[in-house]
Formats: structure tokens, sequence, C-alpha cells
């Protein structure tokens, strides 16, 4: 008997694969004028406020209890203060190149600790399928991995590598404890009012003389964006497939946000698209694919 194709899941995974892939772009247009910290606590709110009104028009706005408010704020202080705000934070000195090559990490992450906590079994379809993705990764980026060494770079990985971990933690926090409530939306905009509201305290501390007056409409307007769409609709996307496929299948779209990323930086910045490109993308693709290669099974008895 075939499997009725989830199209929910599968429009929520091309989302969080394509938006996913702007954010860079639009982290770096928000940060131009708008200090992290302000930049991310904003981009909280705002996203809380667009949740809460959708939960007031369809009457599902309620308090969710102590135990599963503690849960959603653990989530949020993992993949929006730690993760998003050290990623914001880590984008002011680091080169795009640079840090596309150790976001691509994050899988290999995901499937370290899918193992560690028993979320799948280490097989070894698993393993090569990350490897060559991340290999496609690499080959993009290969002229820039001595910049890894780099002194002047020390305190903006340590941020990265700090903000991938902590991705990885909530990403398989979500899929042992996010399935306790059935909306996600009513979870989500928990998880943003906790994170916004620690991140505007860390941008009073951190940023106590900004000037307002010097964000321009162009940050702002990332902000919003990213608010919107890298936030909202992309985070709402994720939770909803991590509730239906394991977490490395989920995470493996980071290589996709790669090609995306690049794409943009030729759209926009009229970056050049090198031959090595074109072979990174069929990398990833087949990594993606031997991830999630499954042999039918015989139905006859």
């Amino acid at each position: 008997m075939n499997q009725k194709t989830d199209y929910k899941l599968l429009f929520s995974l091309i989302v969080v694969g394509l938006i996913w892939g702007t954010t860079f772009l639009s982290i770096r247009i928000a940060i131009e004028t708008i200090p992290p910290w302000y930049s991310t606590s904003i981009r909280n709110f705002i996203a809380a406020f667009i949740v809460f009104i959708i939960l007031i028009i369809r009457k599902e706005m309620k308090w969710i209890g102590w135990k599963s408010f503690f849960q959603q704020a653990i989530l949020a202080t993992l993949m929006l203060v730690f993760s998003n705000g050290f990623t914001t934070i880590a984008e002011q000195t680091l080169p795009s190149g640079l840090t596309s090559i150790i976001c691509a990490i994050n899988p290999v992450m995901v499937f370290l600790l899918s193992i560690f906590f028993k979320f799948q079994k280490p097989t070894l379809q698993g393993f090569i399928g990350v490897i060559i993705g991340f290999c496609g990764i690499l080959f993009i980026f290969k002229d820039g991995l001595g910049d890894i060494l780099n002194p002047n770079y020390k305190t903006g990985i340590v941020f990265l590598i700090i903000a991938i971990t902590s991705w990885a933690l909530g990403t398989i926090y979500v899929k042992k404890f996010g399935q306790n409530i059935n909306s996600i939306s009513l979870n989500i905009f928990y998880q943003f009012m906790v994170a916004g509201c620690i991140q505007i305290v860390l941008a009073s501390i951190f940023y106590s003389d900004s000037n307002y007056k010097n964000w321009s409409l162009d940050s702002i307007i990332a902000v919003i964006y990213l608010a919107i769409f890298g936030s909202v609709l992309a985070l709402f996307c994720y939770q909803y497939a991590l509730k239906k496929v394991a977490p490395i299948q989920v995470s493996i779209l980071t290589y996709v946000n790669t090609i995306i990323a690049v794409f943009l930086g030729w759209l926009i910045k009229n970056e050049i698209i090198k031959q090595e490109f074109i072979i990174a993308t069929l990398l990833i693709i087949i990594g993606v694919f031997v991830i999630n290669y499954k042999k039918k099974k015989n139905l006859q008895n």
C-alpha cells in the first residue's frame, strides 16, 4: 500500500530550505545600522505579535502551564537567544563564506546528537550522506578555508560554534518535548516572547548608548522580513517538520540554505558563480538523497 504524500511536510521542508537561505543576507543588512541584540529582540517581538494576532483570531490563545512554559523557555534560549543571537553577532566580523562553512557543521552535530539521544541508529548511510553534503560546502569555499586560522576571526568563530551547538540541542529538544502541545503556533508565541524579553535586556546592557536615529530603512525592512519569514513562517515549518521526520532529515536543509545564500550573492551582489558551485550543488543533492533514501518494501506476503 502506497503512503499518502504529506504535502504539508513537503511545503514545510521547501520553506525552510528556501527562506533560511535568505537570512544570512538579511541579517547582514539588518546589523549594518541596528546593533545585533536590538535586531534580534525586535525581530522576536514582531514575530510574537504576529503569532499572537493569529492565535486571537483562531481563539487559541491560552496559558500553557508552567511545565510547558519552561520547556518553551528552554527552546527559546537555545534556538533564538543563543543560536540566532550569536549568529547575528558573529556576522559582524566573519566573512559570509566562512560563516557558511561553519554553519554547515550543523547537520553533522544534529546527526551525532540524534545518535547519542537514540533518535536514530548510527547507520553508515546517514554518515555517508552527511559527509557528502558537507564536502559540497567545503568545495564551494575551499579557497577560504584558511580564514579559519585567522586570529581576527577568533571571537566570531567561537560565537558561531556556540550558535550551532545551541541550535542542534534545540532541534533534539523539540523532537523530544515539542509534541506535548498540539498547537505549534502557541509554542512559538511563548518562544518568541521569552527570547525577545531576554534579548532586549541584553541590548540595554551592551548598547545603552545606541542612537536609534542612525537605524536605516534598509535595516528596519530586513528585521521585519526576518520576523515575518525567517521567524514566524520558517520556524513554524521547521518545528512541524520535526514532528514528522528525523532531526537529521530536517537539519540537512542547512546545505540547501547555503546554495540559496550563494545564489542570492550572485543575484544581488553580482558575485561570480564558478564551476565549483555547480559541482558542490550536485554533491549536496546527492548527500540529501542518500540520507533520505529508503528501499521499497516488498508488499507481497
